[in-house]
C-alpha cells in the first residue's frame, strides 16, 4: 500500500470520528435541552395557544388583530360582531368555555368608551356567569348576572344564523321567531351591579327572565324593595308609598 493511500485511510478515519464525536455531544445537548424551560425577562408576541399534548387547544391569548372566531370540537367559524383582545378559554372537547376580554379608546370627538367582560359557559352553548364593566361617555354599568341556557347546542344557532344572514332584514325576523318556537332563548336570573342611571341593585327573576324582586338604593340614597308580579306590577314594597294626602 502506498504512501498516499495510507495517508487518505488515515483521513478517512480521523473525519469518522470527528463526525461520531460532533454527533454524540448534539444527541447530548438536545437530550439536556429537552427537560430545561425556556425563560425569557420580556417577549412581545400577538398570540399564544395553549395546548394539551395532542394538540387540543385549551386556551388562546390573543391580541385584536388574531382574535379567534367561535371555535366548537376545534372547528373556527367567524364570529360575527366580536373584536377585541382577550383570552379564550376552552373545555376538553376544543370547545368555547368562558373567557376574558377588554378594551376602551376615546372616539373622535373626545368620547372614552371601556370594557371589561369575564365569563364562563354552559357545555356546547353560551355564558351563564359574568362579570362586566362598560362605560360609554359618562354613562357607566357594572354587574355580576347569572344566565339560564337551553339545552340545545349553541352550533345549532350558528348554523341558522349563516343560513339566514342573507335575507332581509324582515325575514330574518320572521324566521328568528319560527326557530325560537323549537329553541327557546336564555333567560338572566339574576343581576347585581350599578345600572347608568347611578342606582345600584339586586334583581332576582323567574324562568321567564322578569324581575319578581328588586333589591335598590337610587342614586340620591333612597332604598327600597319591591316585589313584582308575572306583568311587572308591584304587589308589595318597603319602605310603603304613603298615602294620599299623608306625605311620606
Amino acid at each position: 500500500m502506498d504512501a498516499k493511500l495510507r495517508r487518505e485511510i488515515r483521513l478517512l478515519k480521523a473525519y469518522s470520528l470527528i463526525s461520531v464525536l460532533i454527533f454524540c455531544v448534539l444527541i447530548f445537548v438536545a437530550a439536556r435541552g429537552a427537560g430545561e424551560k425556556a425563560k425569557f425577562e420580556e417577549m412581545d408576541v400577538q398570540r399564544i395557544n395553549i395546548v394539551e399534548p395532542d394538540g387540543t387547544l385549551r386556551m388562546v391569548l390573543s391580541n385584536k388583530a388574531l382574535f379567534p372566531g367561535i371555535i366548537i370540537k376545534g372547528k373556527e367559524t367567524p364570529h360575527p360582531n366580536r373584536k377585541t383582545a382577550g383570552m379564550l378559554f376552552f373545555n376538553d372537547e376544543a370547545t368555547e368555555n368562558g373567557g376574558l376580554i377588554f378594551g376602551g379608546m376615546k372616539d373622535k370627538s373626545g368620547s372614552a368608551s371601556s370594557y371589561g367582560h369575564l365569563s364562563f359557559d354552559q357545555y356546547e352553548q353560551d355564558q351563564i356567569f359574568t362579570i362586566d364593566a362598560q362605560q360609554e361617555g359618562k354613562k357607566r354599568k357594572v354587574g355580576l348576572a347569572v344566565i339560564d341556557r337551553p339545552d340545545y347546542p349553541i352550533s345549532e344557532l350558528v348554523a341558522f344564523a349563516d343560513r339566514i344572514k342573507g335575507l332581509p332584514e324582515d325575514q330574518q325576523k320572521a324566521e328568528y321567531a319560527k326557530f325560537q318556537q323549537t329553541h327557546p332563548p336564555a333567560a338572566s336570573r339574576l343581576y347585581l351591579g350599578r345600572a347608568d342611571d347611578g342606582s345600584v341593585g339586586l334583581k332576582l327573576k323567574d324562568a321567564g327572565g322578569l324581575d319578581r324582586i328588586v333589591i335598590e338604593v337610587a342614586a340620591d340614597g333612597s332604598p327600597a324593595v319591591r316585589f313584582l308580579d308575572p306583568k311587572g306590577n308591584v304587589i308589595y314594597k318597603l319602605p310603603a308609598d304613603p298615602a294620599p294626602g299623608k306625605g311620606r
